[in-house]
């Protein structure tokens, strides 16, 4: 044994004395291994605090040559650690079949993560919800006699088991985890069980019992978590997931750190969503709210979302992932949300002593207004938050014979209990506004053509029954599609007799969307939704004398990802009628049907150049139904994100050069009347420079010459920033453990930055005094100064980057305006790089 491995044990031995959290890390130490363990104000690595700003980043989501970059912006954002659910159903689609190549390689992801020197959270579940297919829960678990998910129930738990040990063991054979010398810190089993204990009363208990006893004898030498939890059993910590845990959540295990698993950068969108927004304001003011409180480790969920490709996404879930996180889909940065939270995490790391191990205090200065302190007298070191809990209502509060303005719903950091560095409402980084260029793109092959389903009747299919067969137990989540087939003969009595009346063809259906045909026509279409369950399909029909045939195109846009009856979903008709026939209802439930699960172009993979020439395609025709469509495109110059707008396509799938890019589904509008996504992401590894293979199935009625190639930056640039704010992040800097402020660097500026090898080529809008709007869509106010354009273009043009005063005198603004608000803003756009845009 070693001089450095000897001192690491009797240093191993002294901590088990000390630490409660020393019997959750019950491990063989090695020699380059190291200890974590944690007490109730935070986790300790070889028995040092520190602080866990983490964010989630999941590697199915993003090609693995974009991990580094994603990597690499996270640290910039001031990120120490990276967390990670594990896709059971993506690694083991079949049992004791194991995928871990390329998107899937969790073992290349973490430690990729080490490289870039940070930790990482491993949430092996194996439940994982995270918006993904059926929870991350393979489809062949359903097919278990007498399994009941999340249970204490004996086929699960076997299952479950198997599936954690091994896992735990791939992890242990790459040494990924902190005992061993790699970076995994903390590993979670189970997830938000919360949210459905109810549905197993007191056997829930033993259940979560039993997994935290399983887990714990894995003996990874990391301590384990439980999310969204209050307590957990023996060892594990429960941590939170929410949007403002620092006043909502109550941590009962009061021998535990608290810690925050999911902190949402916003809300998740299903099809139908209006945009769903939550601003780098709120953000800061929660993780504060929550530091202030004692906390010492915030996850963002999510840091960077990504793509939901080919059929991952969860039903009706958007295949843009969390696209409004500090690092958009595209992994380009989302300003302020990303700016704003790093300067956040700079300046607690920058006092982090004191907030660590500094005595914690409290005051009531007034209704809604309170102080944190925390203070390290015997090194002179103080740190405090300033709260305003109150909603509309800014305010003053004296706080240690100071006076400090306190801006509604928001916390000021006061460094040495006394100068303000940070107040979570006053936005001092730049925005950006995203913009799409149409790519010319045209290859030797860029005529659309397609290749037509074959619509199937009954004696086509070889599965038949009497009744329509429930949709899941026939594709085995191998498909979104089943055909569903029915026959039957009608006499010249059974029609109507008045031309003006039709049929109507009656569906209801508890799938997710459907496309009907009636005698090989089309009828039409009809949709589910997130909110409400189930749907009915109800479009007029041309029938005739003699047999007709009736096909129905059932669709799921993936399966259910939680609730406590996930195991007994399902999908698929419930009832079919011929309404307005002369002689009455016919009812074709039990009619006879025919069942065909999937498409011939997925059968075949037409969609790949391996299997593109199995069918035969012709000159496309625009608006046909249950359509493939396919055309080579060449790559657009340069390195910017690669997007395909398809506002002019209804409802299908994406493939490039074979690799599912996603679901679409444009025909769902929002209450507003857009779609919830017409852009869809092709990330640059799919494709090569010349003759990419794009192949788009359209389920209803679409126009493909309308699909454009285009590109994606964030070349917009903007300040919006009032002379009233009080100046922070250029006010100070550390001195050591200490923040020291920088007295000649008092005066208000904003800086304006281009994204790299790009210049200031262009000044949109400059104001100072009221401006209105956003950036994007800013408006000159009632007080504005024509100067101030000028002023903006002589600093700034032809710069990567500038520096603009934020001083009425000059702007030669009249202060005096009456609604002055004595604000700059500025929108700037940016040129250059490699494809000289």
């Amino acid at each position: 044994m070693t001089v450095r491995a000897a001192a690491v044990l009797v240093a191993a031995a002294a901590l088990a004395l000390l630490l409660p959290g020393w019997a959750a890390a019950e491990w063989t130490l090695t020699k380059k291994g190291s200890v974590v363990t944690y007490d109730a104000r935070s986790l300790m690595i070889d028995g040092k605090r520190d602080l866990f700003f983490s964010g989630a980043i999941h590697y199915p989501r993003s090609p693995p040559e974009v991990w580094p970059k994603l990597l690499e912006r996270a640290k910039e954002g001031g990120l120490n650690t990276i967390e990670t659910y594990i896709f059971w159903n993506a690694h083991e689609p079949e049992p004791g079949k194991y995928n871990f190549e390329g998107r899937l390689d969790l073992v290349k992801f973490l430690k990729m993560i080490q490289e870039h020197d940070m930790y990482a959270i491993v949430r092996i579940g194996p439940f994982i919800q995270a918006e993904w297919n059926h929870g991350g829960l393979p489809y062949w678990l359903r097919e278990i006699d007498h399994i009941i998910f999340r249970a204490n129930n004996d086929p699960y738990k076997k299952e479950m088991e198997k599936w954690t040990r091994f896992i735990v063991q791939k992890l242990k054979d790459a040494e990924l985890f902190a005992s061993q010398g790699g970076p995994v810190i903390l590993t979670q089993i189970e997830n938000e069980y919360g949210n459905i204990k109810k549905d197993h009363a007191t056997d829930g208990d033993k259940y979560l019992e039993w997994a935290a006893q399983m887990a714990l004898s894995t003996q990874t030498g990391v301590p384990w978590i439980m999310c969204k939890q209050s307590s957990a059993p023996g060892e594990v910590i429960p941590t939170c997931n929410g949007r403002h845990c620092g006043d909502t959540w109550t941590l009962h295990d009061k021998n535990k750190p608290m810690l925050w698993t999911e902190n949402w950068t916003q809300q998740f969108r299903a099809y139908g969503d209006q945009l769903a927004m939550r601003s780098a304001e709120d953000i800061a003011y929660a993780v504060l709210r929550f530091f202030a409180k004692g906390g010492s480790m915030v996850n963002y969920y999510m840091y960077h979302g990504g793509t939901n490709f080919g059929r991952t996404g969860a039903s009706y879930v958007l295949t843009g992932y969390y696209d409004e996180a500090p690092l958009d889909e595209y992994g380009m940065y989302k300003e302020p949300k990303f700016g704003h939270l790093r300067d956040l995490h700079n300046v607690i790391r920058s006092y982090q002593k004191a907030f660590l191990s500094g005595k914690h205090s409290s005051e009531i200065l007034g209704h809604g207004y309170e102080a944190q302190i925390f203070e390290l007298l015997e090194e002179n070191l103080c740190l405090s938050f300033l709260s305003n809990n109150n909603t509309g209502e800014d305010g003053t509060v004296i706080f240690r014979g100071d006076k400090h303005y306190v801006a509604s719903r928001s916390v000021s950091i006061l460094a040495g209990c006394k100068n303000v560095v940070y107040n979570t409402k006053r936005v001092f980084v730049q925005h950006s506004e995203r913009s799409y260029h149409t790519s010319d793109v045209t290859s030797k092959n860029n005529q659309w053509e397609m290749f037509s389903e074959t619509v199937p009747k009954y004696k086509d299919t070889k599965v038949r029954t009497k009744e329509p067969l429930e949709q899941y137990n026939q594709t085995k989540d191998a498909s979104d599609y089943l055909w569903y087939t029915t026959s039957f003969r009608l006499e010249s009595d059974d029609l109507p007799f008045r031309g003006d009346i039709r049929p109507v063809l009656q569906v209801k259906s508890s799938a997710h969307s459907m496309t009907g045909f009636a005698n090989d026509a089309f009828v039409g279409s009809a949709r589910g939704s997130k909110q409400v369950k189930g749907f009915m399909f109800e479009k007029p029909v041309d029938l005739k004398v003699g047999v007709n045939h009736v096909v129905l195109l059932s669709s799921t846009m993936g399966m259910k990802d939680s609730g406590g009856e996930l195991a007994e979903v399902k999908g698929g008709i419930q009832e079919c009628l011929i309404q307005g026939l002369n002689t009455g209802t016919l009812d074709l439930q039990v009619n006879g049907w025919g069942h065909k699960a999937a498409l011939e172009g997925e059968d075949k993979e037409i969609y790949s150049e391996k299997g593109v020439g199995k069918v035969q395609w012709k000159p496309a025709e625009n608006d046909r139904a249950a359509t493939w469509y396919k055309r080579y495109f060449d790559e657009p110059d340069g390195d910017d994100p690669v997007v395909l707008d398809v506002s002019s396509m209804s409802k299908g799938m994406i493939f490039v050069n074979g690799e599912g890019v996603g679901r679409y589904w444009v025909s769902f509008r929002t209450l507003a009347g857009t779609p919830s996504q017409a852009v869809y992401h092709i990330p640059r590894p799919f494709l090569k420079s010349k003759d990419n293979l794009l192949v788009v199935f359209e389920e209803e009625m679409g126009k493909p010459d309308g699909i454009l190639v285009q590109t994606v930056t964030r070349d917009d640039i903007c300040l919006l920033i009032s002379e009233h704010n009080p100046g922070q992040i250029k006010t100070w800097d550390t001195d050591g453990d200490k923040i020291k402020l920088i007295a000649e660097d008092h005066s208000r500026r904003g800086t304006l930055m281009c994204p790299p090898e790009k210049t200031i080529q262009e000044v949109v809008f400059a104001s100072f005094g009221n401006p209105d709007g956003m950036c994007g869509n800013f408006t000159v106010g009632t007080c504005h100064t024509p100067n101030a354009k000028q002023i903006v273009e002589k600093e700034c043009l032809g710069k990567p980057s500038c520096m603009l005063p934020v001083d009425h005198t000059v702007y030669s603004a009249d202060i005096n305006c009456q609604s002055t608000t004595a604000t700059l803003g500025v929108q700037v756009r940016c040129r250059g790089g490699k494809n000289g845009a």
